[in-house]
């Protein structure tokens, strides 16, 4: 009887230090899913008020912009009143100069809140059942004379048999057209320095099964490709290599494709071109609401 007691006691005295040690793991994790928790509530709070502020200011920004222009009609009735060639007339088309890059600067700033909106509001996804090669070949439609003018020319190349997905038609064209002009941006920046053909080439094709099967997209340019340096920081939101570019283009894209459960990356060979591969799940026919 007294071993079972001694037993007893030696058992639980080693437990005691097992139990502590578990209590205070499981208190710490339980401080840092609380913590978490309350970082991701504030986000959720700072991302309310940044939208809200956003919209607070594109309102008044409307109505600075549409007095620039009524201004800019008026300094255009008062220059066809002052005769050429006088000082008055310089001085009227300094202040219309002025003007116009008050009205350009204006614009950016609206351009950069829609962006910044756009990226940052909740998507609702409105899916249906999409021809992927018969979006793909009427955005290339809609998009070539804007690729024709910046001296690229732009092909579809689209595979049978592919297997059904479901989309949300505006906001998924809204990407693609994304990397279409971010690629003709690329292209055309480099300029006379590009040796051959500038293109665009936008390809649909059935996903390996090993990749999970579905519908891929390629997007793939002739252009001057991407810097190692700059490759981890692509879909960073505010990153742009380009004047004037807000750096939201490519992260709202990676975004909206996310929301349709499929995923997007990028080969890149300095010199020789681009290639964004955008991958859609198999329609499997269950609703997914968003």
């Amino acid at each position: 009887m007294a071993e079972f007691w001694i037993g007893l006691l030696v058992g639980v005295a080693l437990a005691v230090p097992v139990i502590f040690l578990f209590t205070r793991r499981t208190v710490r994790r339980m401080e840092q899913l609380y913590e978490r928790a309350r970082a991701a509530e504030r986000l959720a709070e700072i991302g309310t008020l940044t939208g809200g502020l956003a919209h607070e200011i594109k309102n008044p920004l409307s109505s600075v912009n549409l007095n620039i222009q009524l201004l800019q009609e008026d300094l255009q009735e008062l220059a066809d009143r002052v005769p050429a060639e006088t000082d008055n007339a310089d001085r009227i088309g300094r202040i219309r100069r002025r003007f116009e890059s008050l009205s350009r600067e204006t614009q950016r700033l609206r351009d950069i809140l829609e962006d910044f909106l756009q990226f940052a509001g909740r998507i609702k996804l409105d899916r249906t059942a999409v021809d992927v090669n018969g979006l793909i070949q009427e955005l290339v439609d809609f998009f070539e004379p804007q690729a024709h003018a910046m001296g690229v020319r732009v092909h579809a190349q689209t595979a049978s048999n592919l297997s059904a997905v479901q989309l949300d038609v505006g906001l998924f064209k809204q990407a693609l057209l994304n990397l279409m002009l971010n690629a003709c941006q690329a292209m055309e920046k480099q300029g006379a320095d590009q040796a051959g053909p500038r293109e665009l080439i936008v390809r649909s094709l059935a996903a390996p099964a090993k990749e999970g099967g579905g519908v891929q997209v390629h997007v793939t340019d002739t252009g001057p490709g991407i810097p190692d340096a700059d490759m981890d920081k692509l879909f960073q939101p505010y990153f742009s290599t380009k004047k004037g570019g807000t750096g939201l283009g490519l992260p709202t894209s990676r975004r909206i494709i996310e929301e349709h459960g499929g995923g997007i990356r990028v080969h890149s060979e300095p010199g020789r071109g681009t290639q964004f591969i955008v991958a859609l799940p198999e329609d499997t026919g269950e609703s997914d609401e968003t």
